[in-house]
C-alpha cells in the first residue's frame, strides 16, 4: 500500500528537521486536504441552489493569518467573533463583503467599525439592536444587518457545545413568552433589517437537528417577509457545525449530505429567493492537521507502559479535560518517521505538563513505544495547535502546511513560528517585572 500524504509528512519532517530534539513537537496542515474540503462545500450547496451563498469560515476554529487567505483564495469568506478575529481576517486580505460579524457581547466600538467597514452584522439580542438602531441613524451604512435567533430546538451529545437549547446564551431565544412577537415586530420596525441567522450545529448535533433548526429560521423569515408585505429578508445565515468524525480517517457526514437533507427537509430555503450564508469551522480544517511530537521518555507505571510526549494539554485541551466527549486518535511512529510496527500494547501517551491528567490517551492499544520515537495526532487541524494552553508556559509550537507532488516528495512552508522563549517572558510581564516591588 502507497504511504498517505500523512505517512510521508512525518517521514520529512523528521527528515527535514522540522521535529527534533530541539523542537519536540511540530504542527502540520495538508494544504491540499484543506482546498478540498472547500471544494466539497461550495459544490454541496452548488448542487442544491442557484441561490448566492457566502460560505464563511468561523475565524476561532483556526486563527491563522496564511489559513484564512488559503480559504479566502478558494471562494470562502469569513464569521469573526472578535476585534483579534476581525484583525486576522483583514491581515489575510479577506474583503468586507466576505466578511460576517458573530458575537453574544460586541461592544459599541465594534459595533461602530463593522458598520463603518460594510461588514454584516447578526444582532446577539435586542438591547443589541437598540445599539443598532442610534448608529444606522447617524450614519449611513452598507452593512447587512439581521438578528440572530435561538430556535430553541435542543442539545446534541455536548452540553456545552449545544446552542439551541432551551436557556442557551445565543440569541433571541423564540419559544420565550413574547419573544416571537417581539422579533417580528423588530424587522416591522426597521426596514433595514434584511437577514435571519441561526446557529443549531456543532460536534455532537445530529443533522436531522440542525436541519429542524435551520426549518424554524426559515419558517421566521417567512413569517415575517408576510407581515410586512415583501421580501424584507433577503438572506438566511444558516450557521454551521457539521460534526467531525474523530475515530478515523473517513470524513463524515459530508457537506453534500447536509445539504441534501436541507434540500429534502426546507425545500423553499433553496428556491432562489434567499441569499445563504454558513459558517462551518471544524470541518473545513480538523482532518486537515496533525501534531507530531517525540516521545522524550517510557517507563512503566502499576505495570502500564507510558510514553512520555511533548503533546498534550498545551494543545488538545479539550481531550485532556474531557476525553470521553473528544477523544483523539495516537499514531505510532518510529524515531524515522516511519509507522512502527510491532507487538500491539495497552498503553498510555502522556503530555508535558505537571499534572497527572495530562494525557493524550489512556490504556490505548499500539505497537510499543520507544524513546525517541514519534506519535501522530491527526484530526487536530481546528481548535488544537491554534488554541494555545500555556500551563507551564509551555511554548506554542511551529505550524507548517505541506504539499506533495507527484513524486512523493513533501515540500513544507511557515504558517506560525515556534514561540520563543523572549516571547513568553515578554507577553508574561518581562518588561514590568519591578511593578509590584517599587
Amino acid at each position: 500500500m502507497a504511504p498517505s500524504r500523512r505517512d510521508l509528512a512525518v517521514r520529512a519532517a523528521v527528515d527535514q528537521g522540522l521535529l527534533s530534539p530541539a523542537e519536540p513537537v511540530v504542527a502540520l496542515l495538508d494544504t491540499a486536504g484543506i482546498r478540498a474540503s472547500a471544494a466539497a462545500l461550495t459544490s454541496a450547496f452548488a448542487a442544491v441552489t442557484d441561490a448566492p451563498v457566502l460560505h464563511a469560515f468561523a475565524v476561532k476554529a483556526a486563527p491563522l493569518v496564511p489559513v484564512l487567505r488559503l480559504l479566502h483564495e478558494a471562494g470562502l469568506g469569513v464569521e469573526v467573533a472578535s476585534p483579534g478575529e476581525l484583525a486576522l481576517a483583514r491581515a489575510a486580505g479577506v474583503p468586507p463583503a466576505a466578511t460576517v460579524l458573530d458575537s453574544p457581547a460586541k461592544t459599541p466600538a465594534e459595533l461602530r467599525q463593522a458598520l463603518a467597514l460594510g461588514i454584516a452584522v447578526n444582532a446577539d439580542n435586542l438591547q443589541e439592536l437598540a445599539r443598532l438602531d442610534a448608529l444606522v441613524a447617524s450614519a449611513p451604512t452598507a452593512s447587512p444587518l439581521g438578528i440572530r435567533v435561538n430556535p430553541q430546538v435542543g442539545a446534541g451529545s455536548i452540553d456545552a457545545l449545544s446552542t439551541a437549547t432551551a436557556t442557551s446564551k445565543f440569541g433571541v431565544a423564540l419559544r420565550d413568552e413574547g419573544a416571537r412577537k417581539a422579533v417580528v415586530q423588530a424587522y416591522l420596525e426597521r426596514p433595514w433589517l434584511t437577514r435571519l441567522h441561526t446557529h443549531t450545529g456543532s460536534q455532537g448535533v445530529p443533522l436531522a437537528l440542525m436541519a429542524e433548526g435551520v426549518g424554524e429560521a426559515y419558517a421566521l423569515a417567512e413569517e415575517i417577509n408576510r407581515t410586512v408585505g415583501r421580501q424584507q429578508i433577503d438572506t438566511l445565515d444558516i450557521g454551521g457545525g457539521l460534526p467531525v468524525n474523530f475515530h478515523s480517517d473517513e470524513e463524515t457526514p459530508t457537506y453534500a449530505e447536509y445539504a441534501r437533507l436541507l434540500a429534502d427537509t426546507v425545500p423553499g430555503l433553496f428556491d432562489g429567493r434567499y441569499g445563504l450564508v454558513t459558517e462551518f469551522g471544524r470541518s473545513l480544517l480538523a482532518k486537515h492537521g496533525t501534531v507530531l511530537a517525540r516521545v522524550e521518555y517510557t517507563k512503566t507505571s502499576g505495570g502500564r507502559p507510558i510514553a512520555v510526549t511533548h503533546a498534550g494539554v498545551q494543545l488538545a485541551t479539550r481531550t485532556v479535560y474531557a476525553p470521553d466527549t473528544w477523544p483523539l486518535r495516537v499514531l505510532a511512529y518510529d524515531a524515522e518517521g516511519r509507522p512502527r510496527t510491532g507487538e500491539v500494547t495497552v498503553q498510555d501517551v502522556a503530555g508535558p505538563a505537571c499534572f497527572a491528567g495530562d494525557l493524550l490517551a489512556t490504556g490505548r492499544a499500539l505497537p510499543l513505544l520507544h524513546q525517541g520515537d514519534v506519535v501522530a495526532v491527526p484530526d487536530t487541524g481546528a481548535y488544537c495547535f491554534a488554541h494555545h494552553y500555556a500551563y507551564n508556559s509551555l511554548p506554542r509550537p511551529g505550524v507548517h502546511g505541506f504539499t506533495v507532488d507527484d513524486d512523493a516528495a513533501v515540500t513544507f512552508t511557515t504558517v506560525r513560528k515556534p514561540q520563543t522563549l523572549a516571547e513568553i517572558v515578554a507577553e508574561s510581564g518581562g518588561a514590568h517585572a519591578d511593578a509590584l516591588v517599587g
